[in-house]
């Protein structure tokens, strides 16, 4: 088993399906863990599950407060954040000639904008400690493109080439910075799909089914641990085979 002992990890986007899985795990890896969300409800349901954890309600939307979040994480972790994973994301799904211009800044802002600043904040602590990682979670969408989807394919997409950028700018720093790509994950999202829709969409899956978020999870432990200490700039595929690169 991986033992993610004594290192401090940020997770944005806790609350959900995928979020929740990765903090189960990680949680199960001994990480320290500050968990940041939204929503109040889940966030609390969170503390009681997992004493250990540290929740905060942060909206990272919010681009003017995110430098003051990152400070009080680093506060929290006496000067020592590990690790960021990059989680939260929207969507806004809209055929583009009906896309309203908010539909699409809304989903930039926060699933790329908002993770670079994340990003850039934290860069600013880890390269005093001369060590770090960061984790992107994008989408298989951002390499294919989707129907319907142009604002949230485009913001994955860009979230994979910001990634290769730092990492190349920050490897020679110790900091690594790597994607996770998902495919089709069963959540209360995919839960809607139609069972004839979801038929087509699992037919063009290699391994003919949906993934659980604890695939999406395996993969962000195996980044976040030791065993990954060679690998930046990457994207790891989480698709069943739904699509190569």
């Amino acid at each position: 088993m991986i033992n993610l002992e004594n290192l401090n990890i940020i997770l944005t986007g806790a609350t959900g399906g995928i979020g929740s899985a990765i903090l189960d795990k990680l949680y199960n890896c001994n990480a320290k863990v500050i968990a940041t969300g939204t929503n109040e409800e889940k966030l609390e349901n969170i503390k009681k599950k997992f004493e250990s954890v540290i929740t905060k309600k942060f909206d990272i939307s919010k681009h003017e407060s995110i430098e003051n979040f990152i400070n009080d994480c680093n506060d929290i972790f006496e000067n020592k954040i590990d690790i960021l994973i990059n989680n939260a994301g929207i969507n806004r799904d809209n055929l583009t000639i009906r896309m309203k211009d908010s539909e699409w800044n809304d989903v930039l802002n926060l699933n790329l904008t908002s993770t670079f600043l994340l990003s850039k904040n934290v860069i600013k602590k880890m390269l005093k400690n001369k060590k770090g990682k960061i984790i992107n979670i994008t989408s298989v969408v951002g390499h294919t493109g989707n129907i319907g989807q142009a604002n949230y394919a485009a913001s994955k997409s860009g979230l994979i080439g910001m990634s290769k950028s730092l990492a190349l700018e920050y490897g020679k720093k110790n900091i690594k910075i790597n994607c996770i790509s998902p495919g089709f994950i069963k959540s209360e999202m995919t839960d809607k799909i139609s069972e004839s829709f979801k038929q087509i969409l699992e037919s063009k899956i290699s391994l003919d089914r949906f993934g659980n978020p604890e695939d999406v999870a395996n993969a962000v432990i195996f980044l976040s641990s030791n065993l990954s200490d060679y690998i930046t700039g990457e994207t790891i595929h989480v698709n069943g085979g739904m699509y190569f690169s």
